[in-house]
């Protein structure tokens, strides 16, 4: 018996020893047609081995990327694509750049400022109403998550007028709106748990009764 750690190493490890034997053993037939078909069949069960992806676009032509891989690209067959060349393996995506857009408040964070840019180009109405109160709420509640404490709505209603550069206000009807959006959040909540107690309730009573 060996050991993995005394075998070569596997370029990829997640299909396991034994599909790694079989392509080895592929690069060792000499008839072109048994070759061809031997890929096939190695394709088909790597192709198992993932079920879940097989709706996954391009997920043939991965597995056939990865038979060249394992195979260390000395695999000669007809390949149904274009596989990916071996001096391309190591190559680098293009980096990232990292934002640097200056956030005024950070415990509010950017998409906050984003929806508050988006309020302020909206025309007048119920719609941009219900935004205001929803960023309102957002504002209280990552507020509190920072700082782990009681904020007013004062403050709220400050930040707001200093991010919005004064185009958005707290009004009356805006708390208004922020109060039955609690409210109706907490009503809600109420009756998922009511309901869901009462179903674990029901499932007891029926494991009790044998039903189950």
């Amino acid at each position: 018996m060996r050991y993995n750690t005394q075998q070569k190493r596997m370029p990829l490890p997640e299909y396991g020893r034994s599909i790694q034997n079989m392509v080895d053993y592929a690069l060792t037939i000499e008839d072109r047609r048994e070759r061809q078909r031997c890929a096939n069949t190695i394709i088909g069960i790597m192709g198992n081995m993932f079920p879940h992806l097989r709706d996954v676009p391009d997920f043939k032509h991965k597995l056939w990327d990865h038979l060249a891989i394992m195979s260390d690209f000395k695999l000669d067959i007809d390949y149904p694509y274009e596989i990916i060349r071996k001096d391309r393996l190591d190559t680098k995506p293009d980096p990232i750049p990292y934002p640097r857009t200056k956030i005024r408040y950070r415990h509010y964070g950017r998409t906050l400022e984003v929806l508050i840019q988006k309020a302020c180009e909206m025309p007048e109405g119920d719609e941009k109403q219900q935004l205001i109160a929803l960023i309102c709420n957002h504002m209280k509640k990552d507020y509190m998550a920072w700082n782990k404490d009681a904020v007013e709505d004062e403050k709220i209603a400050d930040d707001l007028q200093e991010l919005s550069q004064g185009r958005l206000q707290m009004t009356p009807a805006i708390r208004y709106l922020m109060n039955e959006r609690i409210n109706r959040y907490c009503r809600n909540n109420y009756q998922n748990n009511y309901n869901n107690r009462n179903n674990n309730r029901n499932n007891n009573n029926r494991k009790k009764s044998g039903k189950y």
